[in-house]
C-alpha cells in the first residue's frame, strides 16, 4: 500500500508540474472585451499607427505580424500571427488590453497614450492573409 501512495503522490506532483508550466489562454476581462475602438481609418491614423507598429512592435513581431522579427528568437512563448483568422476573431478591446498592459516576455505599453495604442489595434487589424 506504502508503495501506490508514493506512485499516486509522484503522478500528483507530476501533473501538477505539468499544468504550471503550460501556457494558459490570455484572459481578458468581459469589459475590456466589449470595449469599441474609437479611432477611425483615416489616412493620416493609418500613417501613424503604421509608425507606431515600427517603433514598438515590429522587431519581436516582424513587419507582417508573424512573430518573425529580429528579436523573436530571444523572446519566449508564441508571438502569435497577426494576419491568422484566430487574431482577428479577438474583439478590438481584447487587442487593445493585451497591447497595454503585456504579459511575460510581451512588455505593457503604458507609457504610450490610449489613443496610440487604438491606433496600434487599428494597424495590426489590416494585416490579415
Amino acid at each position: 500500500m506504502k508503495h501506490v501512495s508514493v506512485i499516486f503522490m509522484t503522478a500528483i506532483f507530476a501533473i501538477s508540474l505539468v499544468s504550471f508550466t503550460v501556457d494558459q489562454d490570455w484572459v481578458v476581462p468581459a469589459k475590456d472585451k466589449a470595449i469599441k475602438s474609437p479611432v477611425k481609418a483615416t489616412d493620416d491614423n493609418l500613417e501613424e499607427a503604421k509608425l507606431l507598429y515600427s517603433k514598438h512592435c515590429k522587431a519581436c513581431h516582424g513587419a507582417t505580424g508573424k512573430g518573425d522579427g529580429p528579436k523573436a528568437k530571444s523572446v519566449k512563448g508564441d508571438l502569435g500571427d497577426f494576419s491568422s483568422v484566430a487574431f482577428h476573431a479577438q474583439t478590438d478591446g481584447e487587442l487593445f488590453y493585451k497591447i497595454k498592459n503585456g504579459r511575460d516576455d510581451m512588455p505593457n505599453f503604458k507609457k504610450i497614450t490610449d489613443e496610440e495604442i487604438w491606433l496600434t489595434v487599428l494597424y495590426v487589424r489590416g494585416l490579415k492573409k
